[in-house]
């Protein structure tokens, strides 16, 4: 027997007795084959890797194994058949484990960097059944495609359509994509090209033959077209009101329709506040448009649709939530998605692009945080995010009425847009009434010496202002902000009572929409734990209600 001492029997009896895993699988030793053996590992190496047990039961039960080489098995030849049964060949470390008297092949099986299979031509990945238990299922063609591409650093899109020819695809959705370039920020110059002139300019054909890809299918096909060559490519769109579904579509249209179809489902949803300035009435959108259009073709573009299941689009009264199949591109964290831009397809981006409704360069995220920000929103919440799937939650809550005002008035003043950078500042001052470098830096997740240039210009332009010194230096909106947002038409009383400090809120709350806790503190002379007293008296009978979590929790009126 062969013992190369890497595993001991304690731990193959933990193995076993924690039971099979996503990356732990058993095989009983009667009946086995060695085709049996090597398709196991062929599973585990499409998943995540991990140990194929030899001689233990499905229950967990240790029945050990037989010889397999004569009167012995011997696991150099164990390794040399799996090495010689897969393409490509798969090199793994097999130990013979002896516990209490019965032997058991361990078999250690490293991730695949690109799909492996057996010679035969069997593709098998690891994948989780709905009761959390493992399985190993077909590995199926374009999930193979996309997987490969991955791994060798290729686009999706780029891939050959096998059979796919022209009178596979919609004149429809030439004349869309046509339509759109010639209108807003579209490439103007495909708007009257030809059907084939605009598949070489979008390279959804290979040039050397003249092959149509699967972008072609996704941006042009039929719906018979994408069912045959890309199944995946499937959009759920739902409504909750009062906790329930009130609307539910599935659909599976090429990409520029779905897009398009997306936006006129929220926007016949849609709703606006109202804010005057002035002689002027300024709307303001629940959703406003540049944020849907963003978030619906981000999770279009930059799904895996080698990922089974389709993009989620739900609307409910406070939230639009869109899930993407596929964790972020990769390169891509929440650490780093407002600074860095990697399509998982550059193809597909590019035609986004080139129709006018994404910026292939990397704007489109942090449009939508200074879109939401200047609106008086919170900023979108990438935070559920995992590695089967991106999601997005953008806030449809009442707007900071003040900010509003504030940054219209502003930007209409300087002629300028208030950069994101600062809006996140000027937002994060507002919700907590003041904050140290160190705060900021902390909640912003910004590097010391662009924060400190941040502020000094948001200093210079009496926007910010410091008290104190050193450590204990604290930065505070200024006058300046308040008296945009006519905040000092209040007037603030020294040592109110509650019942005038009540009255002060419920009638500040009735003129700008919403109340903040610093705003309170504020108002009422108060400190922040005094205010906070305040505002669950008013929401304790019921006259007032909370909206919004953490940093962007504020007070609206309770609807009656």
């Amino acid at each position: 027997m062969n013992n190369y001492g890497l595993v001991t029997p304690d731990e193959v009896r933990q193995l076993a007795a924690h039971g099979e895993t996503f990356s732990v699988e058993f095989k009983r030793d009667k009946g086995l084959s060695d085709t049996d053996i090597v398709e196991a590992v062929v599973c585990l190496a499409n998943g995540q890797g991990g140990q194929l047990l030899v001689g233990i039961e499905d229950d967990g039960r240790i029945t050990g194994l037989a010889p397999r080489h004569g009167n012995r098995t011997d696991p150099d030849k164990l390794r040399g058949l799996i090495l010689n049964k897969t393409e490509p060949p798969t090199a793994t470390t097999v130990e013979l484990v002896s516990v209490d008297g019965l032997e058991v092949a361990v078999i250690q099986v490293s991730r695949a960097e690109s799909p492996v299979g057996t010679k035969s031509g069997l593709f098998v990945r690891r994948s989780t059944k709905s009761d959390g238990t493992p399985e190993c299922v077909p590995y199926r063609a374009h999930e193979l495609i996309s997987a490969g591409l991955s791994a060798q650093g290729r686009d999706y899109a780029e891939a050959p359509a096998r059979g796919l020819t022209t009178d596979d695809l919609s004149a429809q959705e030439f004349d869309r994509f046509r339509r759109l370039c010639a209108s807003g920020k579209g490439d103007r110059g495909l708007a009257s090209a030809g059907d084939e002139e605009i598949l070489r300019a979008l390279r959804v054909v290979r040039p050397d033959t003249g092959e149509l890809t699967l972008g072609a299918a996704l941006l042009f096909g039929t719906e018979r077209t994408l069912m045959a060559h890309v199944p995946t490519a499937e959009v759920l769109f739902q409504e909750q009101r009062d906790g329930r579904i009130s609307t539910n579509q599935v659909f599976r249209y090429p990409l520029l329709r779905a897009a398009d179809h997306i936006e006129e489902l929220i926007s016949v949803r849609n709703s606006e506040q109202e804010l005057m300035l002035g002689l002027y009435r300024v709307g303001i959108p629940r959703l406003p448009a540049t944020v849907v259009r963003e978030a619906v073709a981000n999770a279009l573009v930059h799904r895996d649709y080698a990922e089974l299941g389709p993009v989620s689009i739900q609307l409910s009264d406070d939230r639009l939530r869109v899930a993407s199949p596929g964790g972020f591109p990769p390169g891509i964290t929440l650490a780093n998605l407002l600074d860095d831009s990697k399509p998982r397809s550059v193809i597909l981006a590019e035609a986004f692009k080139r129709a006018g409704l994404v910026d292939r360069y990397g704007r489109g995220v942090p449009e939508m945080h200074r879109e939401l920000l200047r609106l008086g929103r919170s900023v979108p919440d990438y935070s559920a995010t995992n590695d089967k799937a991106v999601i997005l939650t953008v806030p449809t809550s009442d707007s900071d009425i003040e900010m509003v005002r504030f940054v219209i008035e502003r930007e209409e003043e300087t002629g300028t847009p208030l950069p994101l950078r600062h809006l996140r500042v000027l937002h994060e001052l507002k919700a907590a009434g003041h904050a140290s470098l160190a705060e900021l830096l902390d909640t912003l997740d910004l590097t010391g010496s662009s924060l400190r240039d941040d502020l000094t210009r948001l200093t210079e332009a009496g926007l910010v202002e410091t008290r104190g010194s050193g450590r204990g230096r604290q930065y505070y909106l200024t006058a300046a902000f308040y008296r945009s947002a006519q905040a000092s038409a209040y007037v603030r009383l020294q040592d109110t009572e509650p019942i005038q400090q009540d009255q002060m809120v419920l009638a500040y709350v009735d003129r700008w929409g919403s109340i903040t806790r610093a705003k309170t503190a504020e108002l009422c002379r108060l400190t922040p734990l005094q205010a906070r007293t305040v505002l669950k008296r008013l929401v304790d009978t019921g006259q007032l209600e909370l909206r919004g979590e953490r940093r962007g929790s504020h007070y609206v009126r309770n609807a009656p």
